[in-house]
């Protein structure tokens, strides 16, 4: 099959054909530039961030949102970052495990991405990915990340709306959190709040958010038994009043810095470690051997 037949099929909503992408992007196999380079986006898909520590909930939550939005009739499009296989440089597909009552929901597709070593808690071709399932048209994008916690700041350059999942015993872990991380927020939930202390937690969060410089968009601190669907329906109201502002001012920066990315690995294709290394043992032979020498005369 042609890759331009491949597009077509992926924008006339044909699941294998998304499927297929994705691989083929995910793995830069061949054509994969020119489906990037043909992907037309629906803009009017919102692409949901969900983020937050192990343990959180993040899961179940996203099953409750998943199973709210189908009931009407929406359709989901769920990327899940699981942390690499060490052993085949795949996914772990605990997505799979963890929303298993979704996978025959025709109205829902859900895809398992490694991190494959990247160290923000998102894959490495994550904005390629999600623009693939851009150009699908869905409903809503959800997309979990690994909950490595610091270093997720960069989902708000992926994410239309970042929706940061908490529970009651968080309190140390908040504490510890860089302060990129409780910013990214644009929806606070502490999930398990029919734990003890969720009161208070949840006092000391909405202290935080109103701390924060005013802006156009009030961050909402929304309490959640995601197992019992509760808070749910407020998370899914937030979610498409936040769509309504159209707020994400990091954006720009962060998808500068993508690109800066895609130019160096594009720069650096031809560039071999291997090769590199058996040169220095030649080079480093000679008595008069610089390093900055050495590079000089690469870059030539």
């Amino acid at each position: 099959m042609s890759t331009k037949t491949l597009i077509q099929q992926l924008q006339q909503g044909d699941k294998k054909a998304l499927a297929r992408c994705i691989t083929i992007v995910e793995n830069e196999l061949e054509g994969y530039q020119e489906i990037l380079t043909s992907l037309k986006f629906n803009k009017n898909t919102p692409v949901i961030g969900i983020t937050g520590p192990p343990g959180a909930g993040k899961s179940t939550l996203i099953n409750a949102v998943i199973k709210r939005l189908t009931d009407q009739n929406k359709s989901v499009g769920i990327i899940a970052i699981d942390p690499t296989s060490p052993f085949n440089y795949g996914s772990l597909l605990g997505d799979r495990l963890r929303m298993a009552e979704h996978f025959t929901n025709e109205n829902v597709f859900i895809r398992s991405l490694a991190t494959r070593g990247s160290l923000g808690g998102l894959s490495a071709t994550i904005i390629e990915v999600v623009d693939i399932m851009r150009a699908f048209a869905f409903d809503y994008i959800v997309v979990e990340t690994v909950g490595v916690g610091q270093s997720e700041v960069e989902i708000v350059g992926l994410a239309d709306t970042t929706v940061l999942v908490l529970v009651p015993e968080s309190g140390d872990e908040v504490q510890s959190l860089k302060s990129g991380v409780m910013e990214i927020a644009d929806i606070f939930v502490i999930n398990k709040s029919d734990r003890a202390g969720a009161s208070i937690f949840m006092k000391n969060i909405q202290q935080l958010v109103h701390s924060k410089p005013l802006s156009d968009w009030s961050i909402p601190v929304i309490k959640a038994v995601a197992i019992k669907y509760e808070g749910v329906d407020e998370l899914i109201e937030a979610i498409d009043k936040h769509q309504l502002t159209g707020i994400n001012t990091k954006r720009p920066y962060l998808l500068a810095e993508k690109a800066y990315r895609l130019i160096q690995n594009a720069k650096m294709k031809s560039v071999s470690k291997k090769i590199l290394q058996q040169q220095i043992e030649v080079e480093l032979k000679k008595a008069d051997f610089n390093l900055y020498r050495f590079v000089s005369s690469i870059i030539e």
